[in-house]
């Protein structure tokens, strides 16, 4: 069963930022979707699975846009 979780991303600052978190997260294990929103500074994750998200967290680390939830 999938999930949807939204993450506020402070570092997001231009339509970049968001291309860059999506070409560095669509295809990380468990990841259905990702959407991002320049604007609020937030990306929408669908999840296929809990450990999915804990993947997408380090992997937001590692490329410079930590999630502040």
């Amino acid at each position: 069963m999938s999930q949807t979780v939204t993450l506020n991303i402070p570092n997001i600052s231009c339509g970049h930022c968001v291309m860059t978190i999506t070409r560095e997260t669509k295809d990380l294990p468990g990841v259905v979707k990702v959407e991002g929103n320049q604007q609020a500074k937030t990306a929408t994750f669908t999840l296929a699975n809990e450990a999915a998200l804990a993947t997408v967290k380090e992997t937001l680390v590692e490329i410079g846009y930590p999630a502040t939830n």
